[in-house]
């Protein structure tokens, strides 16, 4: 079945993350459901039309315009994989405008929000406390995503050095340094999970829960939101918000744009300009409240 090949080729040759083919499929498999009620045998076999009226029904079941644009990406992604492989000789796709959605800029969590989570929380006592700290205080130094943190390894800390190995998206590697309040935390993590006796083995997991396994995404999500709740009322309280801090909080106190893009691990300066508008918001803000003539 082409969907299983292009599953393949998105996870051995794309090298694109678990979460990301599972939401390519889903939206192949939906696009497959909504033809074969149109009488379509094939996703491979769709027309523009076809394409078109599908993301038309979507819209009007709801469904936003920043959805649509990933499912029609993913239709675009899978109708160059069928002509690659000679399943298809045209791309449905090619002449579909996505529909326009609203420019929406990234939440984040003030400055004394964060550090009055970080300097005054009451952490839950013993392992459980050391290990909580540690994702937020992790999250909020580094700016790494979710999969990368639950993906640590002990190897991946160079604690003299100050620094941490983080594996990105399609297995792009950067380094990461970290300040030394975080090092002294991880150093006794370790040696109060592993022993200070003999060497630890470097493919064992950095954080770990009550049994040694690597943290699970939804346990982590669930403690970054408890926490965040305490300092912020925003609906969204997520892993990726911290990241958002991050790079906010890093450009609020003069980072250069090249530096922070670096340390996100994104492709290209696009990605992280995005973060710009928060500050000019809060410059403009500030110059409207105390400037004589800001306010007018």
């Amino acid at each position: 079945m082409l969907l299983d090949r292009f599953a393949e080729h998105l996870t051995y040759e794309k090298r694109y993350s678990p979460h990301t083919v599972s939401a390519y499929r889903k939206d192949l498999e939906q696009f497959q459901t909504y033809l074969a009620g149109a009488g379509v045998p094939r996703v491979e076999a769709a027309t523009d039309k076809a394409v078109r009226l599908w993301m038309m029904q979507l819209m009007v079941q709801g469904v936003g315009a920043r959805s649509v644009n990933r499912k029609l990406s993913s239709l675009r992604g899978f109708f160059r994989f069928a002509r690659l492989v000679g399943e298809a000789s045209t791309d449905p796709t090619a002449l579909i405008d996505p529909p326009k959605t609203p420019k929406r800029l990234p939440e984040f969590v003030e400055e004394k929000g964060m550090q009055r989570l970080m300097d005054d929380q009451q952490w839950p006592p013993g392992n459980k406390g050391e290990t909580d700290r540690l994702v937020m205080d992790l999250f909020y130094q580094t700016g790494m995503r979710l999969a990368e943190l639950v993906g640590l390894r002990v190897g991946d800390a160079d604690l003299r050095a100050g620094t941490l190995r983080v594996l990105g998206k399609r297995n792009k590697e950067r380094i990461i340094p970290i300040g030394p309040d975080l090092v002294a935390a991880l150093k006794q993590y370790v040696s109060s999970r592993h022993g200070s006796g003999g060497s630890v083995p470097a493919d064992a997991p950095l954080l770990s829960d009550p049994v040694g396994e690597p943290l699970a995404r939804r346990s982590v999500q669930r403690l970054v939101k408890h926490y965040l709740s305490g300092v912020t009322t925003q609906q969204k309280r997520s892993p990726h918000v911290i990241r958002h801090t991050f790079a906010t909080h890093m450009l609020e106190h003069g980072a250069d744009l090249n530096a922070v893009k670096e340390l996100l691990g994104h492709a290209n300066l696009a990605a992280t300009q995005v973060y710009t508008h928060n500050t000019v918001e809060k410059l403009r803000k500030v110059h409207a409240k105390a400037h004589p003539r800001g306010g007018q």
